[in-house]
């Protein structure tokens, strides 16, 4: 099923392969959420080996949800991400609502990280280049709408030079966090002392506190968990431009969720062994206090540059897969036509200038926590649409040619969707007022698509 690399007008080009899916779904997964991460689930979970079985845990329910969409994706290898899925189950109202609701969540997403990144960067700059009169917090906006202007100037070049950025941004950061795995594992800890004296106590924490009060905190520890492996589904927006989708989709998925799990214990095992847990389960950042309890002052810049690398590679993934979920709405007459113009390279130019435009919006507004608390609410919501229509789509087209089948169906979809459900009432409950909000945005930003009268669309090339 090899494609030609050769696009007509107005179409993307078919030249991706394994290497940028894995890429893709490591940088869309891996964020400076797994420096923070490790103290919640210890503040939970204080015991070493119940700590590793939650993050081994999250990481299963990954897999599964990968082994599931990798249905989806093999089988309809369409730019759009989840609308795709929804549209094609669905029908056009479902797939317009998925797409914005998408593609929203992707705004919001892009404007905080680059806005985290932009503030790292600040602080890194020596103090004798501060600018009069500039707060440090606008020189951090300042520093993150220049991000989006040199991710957007890598995509305008194409998909080749975005592919290329996407491989080489996601290797940096296995080598950083790496590295920061060996520091700690090669280095005597600080704490040993303390450590071995307490191990007797945190080894037996549960029967010491009552059996009955694990199960609301092993719920509690696997929220966060699986919040940071949010991100896995990334290859599913650059579906069409896979030279080879049937093979390579189900491999990017699959294989990017198990480094990201093989590569997130060996974070937790490092943090295990240079910090008592007590001092881990209270740290909001364990990873530069294990770092700085090793290597000193420095310990905190060597954190810092880790975090920048890895939101670097969250926000390329990002300004790459969100102009996707534009080009397929464009395409399939819910959006104006022109969102679905493509430029010599590959890349949607005007779904790319409104994306990034959006989210420089976002930068220079500045407010985040009610935006945050509305997006956690659509991005817990996305998976599920495609466990639903994976089980529509097995029902109503049997005959659809699927070059990958989910493992054990339908016990594997059932189960992730029964979790998926589960967290989006319980984000719904914990969260109401946000949650209520986002719905409420979503229904407002998708009336004009359900309302648009659809355009002729190109032919579908589900077959690859």
């Amino acid at each position: 099923m090899n494609r030609s690399e050769a696009a007509a007008p107005g179409r993307l080009l078919s030249v991706l392969g394994l290497a940028f899916g894995l890429a893709g779904s490591v940088g869309g997964t891996i964020g400076a959420g797994i420096l923070r991460t490790p103290g919640l689930v210890a503040a939970q979970l204080p015991s070493g080996p119940l700590v590793l079985a939650a993050w081994l845990l999250g990481g299963l329910y990954a897999l599964l949800g990968a082994v599931c969409i990798a249905e989806l994706a093999a089988s309809l290898p369409r730019a759009g991400g989840w609308y795709v899925y929804a549209e094609r189950a669905f029908g056009r109202r479902a797939g317009a609502l998925t797409g914005w609701t998408d593609w929203l969540a992707h705004c919001i997403g892009l404007a905080w990280v680059a806005t985290t990144a932009g503030e790292l960067l600040a602080a890194l700059l020596p103090s004798n280049l501060e600018l009069s009169g500039i707060s440090p917090s606008l020189l951090g906006r300042l520093v993150a709408l220049l991000i989006l202007a040199l991710f957007s100037g890598v995509q305008l070049l194409g998909v080749r030079a975005g592919g290329a950025s996407q491989e080489l941004l996601s290797l940096a950061k296995a080598v950083a966090f790496l590295g920061l795995v060996l520091v700690c594992l090669l280095r005597p800890s600080p704490f040993a002392a303390d450590a071995s004296a307490e191990a007797t106590t945190l080894w037996t924490w549960p029967a010491m506190l009552g059996w009955q009060q694990l199960p609301l905190a092993a719920v509690l520890a696997l929220q966060a968990v699986i919040t940071t492996y949010d991100g896995w589904a990334s290859p599913v927006y650059f579906a069409e431009e896979f030279s080879d989708p049937g093979r390579d989709l189900p491999r990017s998925l699959i294989g990017g969720v198990l480094a990201v799990l093989a590569l997130y214990l060996l974070i937790n095992l490092a943090l295990l062994h240079v910090l008592p847990l007590p001092l881990l389960a209270a740290s909001p950042l364990p990873a530069a206090d294990a770092a700085r309890a090793l290597l000193g002052p420095l310990g905190g810049q060597l954190i810092t540059v880790v975090a920048v690398v890895a939101l670097l590679g969250l926000i390329n993934t990002v300004v790459m897969a969100a102009p996707r979920i534009l080009y397929g709405l464009g395409r399939d007459g819910l959006l104006p036509p022109f969102t679905a113009a493509v430029n010599g390279g590959g890349t949607p130019l005007p779904a790319l200038l409104i994306t990034v435009g959006s989210a420089a919006l976002l930068v220079l507004a500045g407010s985040f926590e009610r935006l945050l608390g509305m997006g956690a609410f659509l991005y817990v919501g996305l998976p599920l649409v495609g466990i639903a229509a994976l089980l529509q789509l097995r029902r109503c087209e049997p005959s659809l040619e699927r070059p990958f089948r989910s493992w054990a169906y339908p016990l594997t979809p059932l189960l992730v969707g029964a979790v998926s459900l589960a967290f989006l009432l319980g984000a719904l409950c914990s969260d109401t007022l946000n949650s209520l909000l986002a719905l409420a945005l979503v229904a407002a930003g998708g009336l004009p698509a359900l309302l648009r009268r659809p355009t002729p669309s190109v032919a579908r090339p589900d077959a690859g």
